[in-house]
């Protein structure tokens, strides 16, 4: 663990990287041109992305590479060819949401350090636990955490975690999204977001300006030392897509508050900013007051402030301590010997030193000599001398041997140093294909949903933990079908969900719908078998693999995946598809709705309205919301075409029970498809981005 938290800064392409590191960021993350979450960004080439971790070690800031997307089975081998190129430039970590990538990281290079993308959606310590024991160095905790949150899951032993503390915050939580991959084809998961959610959408009548699912900016810049003192490791500034005056300005805020100082917020806010900021997540205070768009204003105000951020790191800073050795004896020659904290030495030769006729060389002057190290990182933090009486060396030869012995040094400090790399040829699992037609399921919402006297047909009833412990006796005619699922939002709640597992477990549940990692980790300490809902976002067959190793035995895959890609998909799990639904578009701890209507008034029938007039309803799930498509996902007469895959789910959400039943009746065969009102394919027969 790090006694002070880093400070890290996002590097969108090298003006950016040269502010951050200019600015007195401890360590950066940065993307290449494919597998990260902000594929719109600048970005490094092969060649830029050399150059940049040898910047970065040169000036002992940490690099950090994002991998930070979901991947598809036909891209594994370009993303295990980057993956070897990263450990082999020397990269401090490898930044993940793909537990299939992770698990090619460690067979590449298992001293590579890997840290859980904020897109994997850890929000309890028990995601911490697991993503621990599998090897991870780091999680990105979920932006969404209060402080208290916050310094539970930092306490976990034997990991580090990282918090956001600057920067924009999605409407949704991380990894959670699929707006705009369902409104438009481009997938936040794959690092395309089209940022739906900035655009109008209102939670009342006749509000065609509003923007319900836009937040301010987070910061957390006045709270800082605060934030440093739960535990956390690293301090981190979102903004790959933000421009370099951005980046220094929010690295020279968190230095400046991390040091006892006061941050210019007037200038944070001018440089970037929604309305200004809110710190209402991390607070415990959500509301109204969190919510706000880019205006006019927050435009303008950039201009006069932008030449001022740039003087401000126009200069190299001088941060990484050295000490100099320098001997000169009778008839040798001057030698300099120069060495940093991290164990890389250098030492150079010069001329014969020569009798003094007038001066001789003494420590004044070779001191005075030796710190000129302007315009490099180094400065001298020690120098030691032995120096034979009456003799001189030029000041020009002294200043020769420091920028020979300096430069010598910074060849061995951008070095890469790859341990245990190899390269390999990705083998997808060899596991038969399932030649059958899916078998059903159903997940309700409510156990008042539920048609109990028609379920012959379902291989399994998926029902929300709490209401089958609060339904237990009337759903006792079920048992062998019942199976218990966690909510997506677990925030602040993992002793009370583990208290109801054990419950369900004692009432003679055995399996457990896990819709996230910490979901998983809770269902194998309460001895109950996990499996992966599709907020895992599971869409390669590595991936399945790597959870069927943590005792995933079935899983519905992401459905963002084409109908051929989830039929192609290999490994020792059951998959499952979606198959019906409104598919959930967004999960978000501030409820859009609450702000306009109390929960009494909307008593859980509300919706937003975007700029077309088209509503989405909005529904309550775990002391978290869920915004849902606007039209149901209908694939009754395209069964045929899922022959492969293990079982379908339907998912019901705010359905009137006899239109759950009809629906079932339809996917059975009991009744024909009817298609009534608009309806959608979701993805399965669109590609997307």
């Amino acid at each position: 663990m790090l006694n002070r938290p880093e400070i890290l800064a996002p590097a969108g392409g090298p003006e950016a990287l040269e502010a951050a590191l200019r600015s007195g960021a401890d360590a950066v993350y940065l993307g290449g041109h494919a597998f990260n979450a902000r594929r719109s960004a600048a970005g490094f080439d092969d060649a830029a992305l050399d150059q940049a971790v040898r910047d970065c070690h040169l000036r002992g800031v940490r690099a950090y590479l994002t991998l930070n997307t979901i991947v598809y089975d036909g891209e594994l081998q370009a993303a295990a060819d980057f993956l070897y190129q990263a450990a082999c430039l020397g990269v401090d970590a490898v930044i993940v949401q793909d537990m299939g990538i992770a698990r090619l990281a460690r067979e590449i290079a298992p001293g590579l350090r890997l840290h859980a993308s904020t897109q994997m959606t850890v929000h309890s310590p028990a995601g911490v636990r697991l993503l621990r024991d599998w090897g991870f160095s780091r999680v990105v905790l979920a932006r969404e955490m209060t402080a208290r949150e916050v310094a539970e899951a930092a306490q976990t032993p034997g990991i580090e975690t990282e918090l956001f503390v600057h920067g924009a915050l999605c409407m949704s939580v991380s990894g959670q999204c699929y707006f705009s991959s369902v409104l438009g084809c481009r997938s936040g998961n794959r690092g395309l977001c089209a940022q739906p959610c900035r655009l109008p959408f209102s939670a009342e009548e006749g509000g065609a300006d509003r923007t319900d699912l836009s937040l301010k900016d987070l910061s957390l810049m006045p709270r800082l030392r605060e934030a440093a003192a739960l535990g956390v490791s690293s301090l981190k500034i979102e903004g790959r897509m933000k421009r370099p005056e951005y980046v220094a300005a929010a690295v020279q805020a968190c230095r400046a508050a991390l040091d006892g100082g006061d941050p210019d917020m007037d200038m944070l806010g001018a440089v970037f900013s929604r309305s200004g900021f809110t710190d209402g997540y991390f607070a415990d205070r959500r509301g109204r007051e969190m919510f706000g768009a880019r205006r006019k204003e927050d435009v303008v105000r950039a201009a006069p402030v932008l030449g001022k951020i740039r003087s401000s790191y126009k200069d190299e800073p001088q941060r990484v301590p050295v000490r100099f050795s320098f001997a000169m004896q009778p008839d040798q020659p001057c030698t300099l010997a120069v060495a940093d904290e991290d164990g890389n030495r250098a030492q150079v030769s010069g001329a014969l030193p020569q009798p003094a006729l007038h001066r001789a060389t003494d420590r004044e002057l070779v001191e005075r000599n030796l710190c000129k190290t302007g315009g490099t990182p180094f400065f001298a933090a020690r120098i030691d001398c032995a120096l034979g009486e009456g003799l001189m060396v030029p000041a020009s030869s002294l200043n020769a041997l420091r920028r020979d012995a300096l430069e010598q040094l910074a060849q061995a400090r951008i070095a890469p140093r790859p341990a245990d790399v190899r390269r390999v040829r990705v083998k997808l699992p060899e596991a038969a294909a399932y030649e059958g037609k899916p078998r059903l399921r159903a997940q309700f919402a409510r156990v008042s949903q539920v048609p109990l006297d028609a379920l012959e047909d379902l291989e399994q009833l998926w029902l929300p933990l709490d209401e089958i412990l609060r339904h237990r006796e009337r759903l006792r005619q079920v048992d062998e079908k019942l199976v218990a699922a966690l909510p997506r939002g677990m925030f602040g709640r993992e002793k009370q969900l583990a208290a109801q597992l054990a419950q369900a477990k004692a009432a003679g549940i055995r399996s457990v719908v896990c819709p996230t990692i910490g979901a998983v980790q809770l269902a194998r300490e309460a001895g109950l078998v996990p499996i992966g809902g599709w907020p895992l976002n599971l869409a390669n067959s590595l991936s399945l693999e790597a959870l069927y190793a943590l005792g995933v035995q079935e899983a519905v895959v992401s459905f963002e995946l084409t109908k051929e890609r989830a039929l192609e998909l290999r490994s020792a799990v059951s998959c499952g598809f979606l198959a019906y639904g409104r598919q959930p578009l967004m999960l978000t701890r501030n409820c859009p709705v609450r702000n306009v209507k109390s929960c009494a008034q909307c008593g859980g029938k509300s919706w937003l309205t975007d700029r077309k007039g088209i509503r989405f309803p909005v529904v309550c799930d775990g002391g978290c919301s869920e915004v849902l498509n606007a039209v149901p996902l209908f694939l009754a007469d395209r069964m045929h075409a899922f022959r492969g895959m293990r079982f379908a789910l339907l998912l019901f959400t705010v359905e009137q029970p006899d239109e759950c039943r009809r629906v079932l009746e339809m996917y059975a065969g009991r009744r024909p498809p009817e298609k009534t009102g608009r309806l959608t394919n979701g993805l399965y027969w669109r590609e997307v981005l």
